[in-house]
């Protein structure tokens, strides 16, 4: 084939492949099979083999192309990818609308109602038509180049899609007056200059779960949930490793909507189709509120059906001049809300419960289930917390269950669905034996939980040993529960401090280690014996001393030398440490077990660094809960910023709470917050806080 013949031939084969994934993945139509687009896509990658001068970066053979990068360089916002604000009832949807109509009373409010997905969010950037560039949402003004990762996605175009005439004439009659008719044909007519679409990559379910079963056969770590895959998926290095993961992807917002003349969020989810955007075909125009409700009520219940996780509808003020009008307040625009789902729940029934032993002795019966998927994920087991709680519930094994996820991460029992009893249940009976040393059990006076009563019990020196390296102690990686069970079988470890005392030829002959690692947990050991005195407190695993309140003690005595000689009327004059948590503390350091324990640890080279006097006192005085995700900060990031400033940072809401910082998927503490009128901070106003 000559060179001007294969010129004509790549147009038409790039077109028609074009055509038929505009017709694929826009309107969910096929009119050839996959093996004849096949055959198209061969033929056009053979033709650009023989004249490489004529591939263009928007060839379809160009989705997977290039080496992997060493790194991804940031991209800044032009105009930043802002966040929602959730409500999660009607009358909060109500409420909303009520603080907007105070804005524009006048106005008569339509909605866009389109459902919100569990992806990543990202921005697409077109020159000329051209797909030019793709990045990440990040921080909302500064994220990641990712173009070679989105290329790889089949419903993202490499070249928008210039509509026909007809489809043109279609849209202007639908919405008439209230588009610039010469504007929108100018603009349709060609893409010149820049264009930004923003959307979502997400990934099926069916993906997902071929994802996880590729993982678990090559002994990677699995997902936890599609949001984390797509995230991992879309951040790969190797763009080869992003095209294998099958990731989808759709349009949801239309930047310089005025250039096409349109002047509705509709119409610009229409515009994107017209481009050959893919957009969610169940989102739809809603004339009011009550319009809103019932698509939510009806998506709520058919979501489990989607080959999609979604956790929402995301409603829009539907007119463009209303929605600039409402303007942004943090880092959402008012106009727009995330009216979440309910809370997944699903049944299942309990085969089993048995009792673990914690690091200060606690017996927790844990109920075992069959598998079951909630929120994406598959749970199996689940807390029941104390005797007391399993009494409350009136479980038994057998029973049927109702399981919860909604925006905290783990799953709880939250009823027994006592209609599906068969008389084969049996009732679970409190231990009279430590399950894992057989000592006696005791119950204390004013406490739910039962406790073994072996000082010595290998159970309770294991958890001890798993909280004294967790991240929140001394942070030593690559010690998980299974290394420190095998360091305790094989005698090398009987308490934390003998892990000081480890050297590679110790770990080289246990199995699963090599020279590498057993080198790498040596490194790692040693690289955490210096800490601070408020993480090794909490490290020590006292019985109720949690992170706060060994930040307190570290505050108040600021040595372990000081720490180690206060009485318990010391340490009971602490504000906010009561007489049970002060004699558990002094009862600790004069005990002659921990004594040695400590002076084992300084002769191994542990050292403390003394704790720093506050000089920021600005929230001196104030408590917190954090809930939900936040955007801009890591959980720990956060509770340093409270601490710094002298707040303090609490696990529970209670009437004694100034404020929640509540971030995306709240969950249970932020309704609790609401009904007890604690104060909520967005992350907007918090930040702006500290």
């Amino acid at each position: 084939m000559t060179k001007q013949g294969a010129i004509k031939r790549i147009e038409r084969l790039r077109a028609t492949i074009e055509h038929h994934r505009y017709l694929y993945h826009v309107h969910d139509r096929q009119e050839i099979s996959d093996a004849a687009l096949d055959s198209l896509k061969h033929e056009l990658y053979r033709l650009e083999q023989q004249f490489p001068d004529l591939i263009v970066p928007s060839s379809p053979t160009q989705r997977v192309g290039g080496a992997p990068l060493a790194k991804f360089r940031k991209v800044r916002h032009e105009f930043p990818m802002l966040s929602m604000e959730d409500v999660f009832s009607f009358e909060e949807l109500s409420e909303w609308e009520g603080r907007l109509r105070r804005i524009v009373p006048s106005a008569s409010f339509g909605y866009y109602a389109e459902l919100k997905m569990d992806g990543l969010a990202v921005s697409l950037e077109y020159q000329d038509g051209e797909f030019m560039r793709g990045s990440t949402r990040g921080d909302g003004r500064e994220g990641e180049d990712v173009t070679q990762n989105l290329k790889t996605i089949e419903a993202v175009p490499l070249r928008l899609r210039v509509p026909d005439e007809q489809e043109v004439s279609a849209f202007l009659k639908k919405f008439s007056s209230r588009v610039d008719e010469k504007k929108f044909r100018s603009r349709m007519a060609a893409h010149r200059g820049a264009l930004e679409v923003r959307g979502e990559v997400f990934m099926s379910k069916k993906s997902f779960d071929a994802l996880n079963t590729e993982q678990q056969k090559h002994g990677r770590q699995i997902f936890a949930n599609p949001r984390n895959a797509s995230a991992g998926s879309i951040r790969q290095l190797n763009p080869a490793i992003t095209a294998s993961r099958r990731l989808d992807f759709f349009g949801y917002a239309l930047l310089d909507e005025d250039s096409f003349g349109i002047t509705t969020h509709e119409q610009a989810h229409e515009t994107l189709q017209l481009l050959g955007i893919k957009c969610n075909p169940y989102n739809q125009y809603c004339e009011n509120l009550a319009d809103v409700s019932s698509y939510h009520e009806r998506l709520s219940a058919t979501r489990c059906t989607l080959d999609y996780w979604t956790d929402g509808v995301v409603v829009v003020v539907n007119s463009n001049a209303l929605l600039e009008k409402f303007g942004v307040i943090g880092k959402a625009p008012r106009g727009m809300i995330a009216y979440k789902f309910p809370a997944q729940q699903a049944t299942t029934r309990i085969e089993d419960v048995t009792f673990q032993v914690g690091r200060t002795g606690a017996l927790t019966p844990v109920a075992h289930f069959e598998p079951v998927v909630i929120a994406g994920t598959t749970v199996a087991n689940a807390t029941l917390h104390n005797m007391d709680e399993i009494t409350r519930l009136g479980i038994k094994i057998n029973d049927t269950v109702i399981i919860e996820k909604a925006g905290d991460i783990i799953p709880k029992v939250i009823r027994v669905l006592a209609e599906m009893r068969s008389g084969d249940e049996r009732a679970i009976h409190p231990p009279t034996r430590c399950p894992v040393c057989g000592s006696a059990v005791e119950r204390f006076e004013g406490e739910v939980a039962l406790y073994c009563t072996n000082k010595q019990c290998f159970g309770q020196e294991k958890e001890s040993i798993n909280h004294f390296v967790s991240k929140k102690a001394f942070n030593i990686e690559g010690l998980g529960e299974k290394i420190i069970e095998q360091l305790m079988n094989s005698g090398l470890v009987q308490s934390a401090a003998d892990l000081f005392t480890l050297n590679k030829g110790d770990l080289e002959p246990l199995e699963r280690f090599a020279e590498k690692s057993a080198q790498n947990i040596i490194d790692a050991i040693n690289a955490r014996k210096h800490i601070s005195l408020s993480r090794f407190l909490y490290a020590l695993g006292i019985r109720h001393v949690g992170e706060q309140t060994a930040i307190d003690l570290a505050e108040q005595f600021g040595s372990l030398d000081a720490m180690r000689a206060a009485s318990q009327e010391e340490i009971e004059s602490i504000p906010n440490i009561g007489s049970i948590v002060a004699s558990s503390v002094a009862g600790y350091f004069h005990d002659k077990k921990h004594k040695a324990f400590l002076d084992k640890l300084a002769d191994r080279g542990v050292t403390i660094t003394a704790a720093r006097t506050k000089q920021n006192t600005t929230l001196a005085g104030k408590t917190f809960v954090l809930t939900g995700e936040l955007e801009s900060l890591t959980r720990d990031q956060a509770k340093e910023k409270i601490r710094s400033r002298g707040g303090k940072v609490s696990s529970s809401v209670s009437k004694v709470i100034d404020y929640v910082v509540a971030g995306k998927d709240p969950g249970s503490k932020y309704e609790k917050a609401k009904k007890l009128g604690v104060a909520i901070l967005n992350e907007h106003e918090f930040l702006r806080m500290v």
